[in-house]
């Protein structure tokens, strides 16, 4: 049966390893069953219902990704976006969680659409690398920020806006151990380096007395709380209109990057150099970022951490099927996810922020025209803590500079109108402080 279902034979593996990868890659992203709770619930949400909502979206999306696009890719509630969710559009935006839960729904569907009109390559393909490899080291920054923030290591300041906080801080100094932990560990090529250094602080602040230990095993909490509770209405609303696009426009590039990396990694492109069933993968994200809406967390995504995997000899849907029950079983697991603190989750925030500014080398520093561009973007995510206004500038920022330095060749029509759009938003739309 597996074999019909997986053509095992015809991708050269077989069960044990497709097993094997699967235990793989769900131990170097399964940290997202606690750093997405802990992160969601600063909006007001139940910790506990975002916790089986995460472990859900990434079962279902997961499975969907297996079962039907036939690729060893696992998906989960994205890093990046969470914190834009939780910290901009509800923090400080000033929608409710409801609202925002409905923009990721809406999100989704327009994902959907463009997978099943093909206009998804159109957008990729024009938009141009800088501002694509900008757009991932600013939401680097922004998780960083973030991870600096929550162990007290960045405090607001009101003559600098920021300052350093009690660097020698029990919080602080556990937050700076796990963070050295999980790079040493992750440089030495160990498995699951990240939730080894989430679960290395919170057993270490157990002992100190900062936490306090509340069981290992239990029945799930209750989903109610967040199902269903998307408020749909009130994301169409036009000011909405930027959060949406970030949340699409973030998530179609993340995952067709997640998807390329992932196929060349493990040979599975075709002798064109093309993703076989792309069509089938992509709407298999935009499924489960809709489901994961309706259960209650933020945008689900193709993860990178799937090269674990598929270096470890995945090469079809059952790494992915075996993925998603081991997400499945997590939701037994509640009473230790609720114990760990910010500053242990932290950690791995700054550790994922590492890995997405990696791509800042891959700028041509030499032209300024695009250099500036993706500079802008990088920036102004943290700094106006909002990955959809560092987006907006961005855009904004490269259409005016390639038509300032006569280069109009190289702005393409898709470029210019989004641009154009974002202009249009400022000018009417734009509230300050937001």
């Amino acid at each position: 049966m597996l074999e019909r279902l997986f053509q095992l034979k015809a991708h050269g593996t077989n069960v044990r390893k497709e097993v094997v990868a699967g235990f793989t890659t769900f131990l170097t992203m399964a940290y997202v069953i606690v750093v997405n709770p802990s992160i969601l619930s600063g909006t007001g949400m139940d910790f506990g219902a975002i916790f089986v909502a995460t472990c859900l979206a990434a079962t279902i999306g997961t499975l969907i990704m297996g079962l039907w696009a036939n690729y060893p890719i696992a998906l989960a509630p994205g890093m990046g976006l969470n914190a834009f969710f939780s910290f901009t559009v509800v923090g400080s935006m000033g929608y409710s969680w409801q609202i925002a839960l409905g923009a990721v729904f809406i999100s989704g569907f327009l994902f959907f659409i463009l997978s099943l009109f093909r206009v998804r390559e159109w957008i990729i393909n024009s938009i141009p690398l800088s501002l694509r490899f900008g757009i991932s080291a600013g939401i680097g920054f922004f998780l960083a920020l973030i991870a600096f923030k929550n162990a007290g290591v960045v405090i607001d300041n009101p003559a600098t806006l920021v300052g350093l906080g009690d660097i020698k801080s029990a919080e602080s100094l556990l937050f700076f151990g796990g963070f050295l932990l999980t790079c040493a560990l992750a440089y030495r090529g160990v498995t699951g380096a990240v939730m080894i250094g989430i679960i290395a602080v919170t057993l270490v602040a157990m002992v100190l007395g900062l936490v306090q230990y509340k069981g290992f095993v239990s029945a799930p909490p209750s989903l109610a709380p967040t199902f269903m509770q998307l408020d749909l209405a009130g994301a169409l609303n036009v000011t909405m209109i930027s959060v949406v696009f970030a949340f699409l426009f973030v998530d179609l590039f993340d995952t067709s990057g997640t998807l390329i990396g992932a196929a060349q990694r493990g040979g599975l492109l075709d002798k064109d150099g093309r993703l076989p069933r792309l069509g089938r993968a992509l709407m298999s994200d935009s499924v489960a970022t809709m489901s994961g809406a309706a259960l209650g967390t933020s945008t689900t995504t193709s993860y990178i951490e799937s090269t674990a995997g598929i270096a470890a000899g995945g090469r079809t849907g059952l790494t992915a099927v075996v993925v998603a029950l081991l997400f499945l079983a997590c939701l037994l697991l509640s009473p230790i996810a609720s114990i760990i603190p910010p500053y242990a989750t932290a950690p791995a925030l700054l550790y994922v922020a590492v890995l997405m500014t990696s791509g800042l080398k891959l700028i041509d520093w030499e032209d300024v025209t695009e250099a500036a561009p993706a500079v802008v973007t990088a920036l102004m995510m943290p700094l106006t803590f909002s990955i959809a206004n560092g987006i907006a500038l961005g855009f904004i920022t490269y259409a005016l500079l390639k038509m300032l330095s006569g280069r109009w060749n190289q702005l393409s029509v898709s470029v210019a109108i989004i641009a154009l759009v974002f202009i249009l938003k400022f000018t009417f739309l734009y509230v300050p402080g937001l």
